[in-house]
């Protein structure tokens, strides 16, 4: 029976709190895989491993993603790291908002932006999937476009046709040597969203 319920019961909520104003979910967008870890398409992975390894936090796998609580001043957020692969990334998304009865103006969602220079940062409370797969299926589920996203830019530097092996490829050294500055400016981000919103973080972190 146990074994049985594992399979096949209902997940239990993560958070504990109980004002829904103080709930986040923030969301790394990537594809699981080791073969994938290290490229740019994986920047949302990226950001949320940083936090976590600062925070010593730990994810677990459970419905869907990749999960752990991140609790700072009052306010806990669910991170989250899709396990359905870019192009079906809202339908985990979409899951754990409601799951979590999360609103949302307290969810943030993490990627790559080839239309920003490397590591160029910019913070939004709506706009168009700008070509963005994980982006597309994000505004499917979630049946609109007001929703916020923190895209990290890495940049464009590849010839028609080759979008897909640049941001499925690895960093040049130039990237390497500069992600993980980055990345701790990312998780401040973050934090900054958590406790300040959406208005001072733009203003504080947008193309820093």
């Amino acid at each position: 029976m146990g074994i049985w319920k594992r399979l096949f019961g209902k997940p239990k909520t993560l958070l504990t709190e109980n004002d829904p104003m103080k709930k986040f979910l923030i969301v790394g967008l990537g594809n699981i895989g080791a073969e994938y870890a290290e490229t740019r398409h994986n920047i949302g992975f990226k950001v949320l491993d940083q936090l976590a390894k600062k925070e010593d936090l730990s994810f677990a796998t459970q419905k869907l993603g990749d999960l752990t609580t991140f609790k700072i001043k009052g306010r806990t957020a669910l991170l989250l790291k899709p396990s359905t692969y870019m192009n079906r990334s809202g339908k985990a998304i979409k899951f754990w908002l409601d799951k979590e009865k999360i609103p949302m103006e307290n969810l943030l969602v993490i990627t790559d932006d080839i239309n920003l220079p490397f590591g160029t940062i910019r913070i939004k409370g709506k706009g168009s999937d700008g070509g963005h797969n994980g982006l597309k299926d994000t505004q499917l589920f979630l049946n609109t476009t007001k929703y916020n996203r923190f895209r990290f830019g890495v940049g464009a530097d590849f010839s028609q046709g080759r979008q897909v092996d640049y941001v499925l490829g690895a960093w040049n050294p130039e990237e390497e040597a500069a992600i993980p500055e980055r990345l701790e400016r990312a998780s401040e981000v973050i934090k900054s969203f958590m406790l300040a919103g959406m208005a001072r973080t733009m203003n504080q972190y947008n193309n820093t």
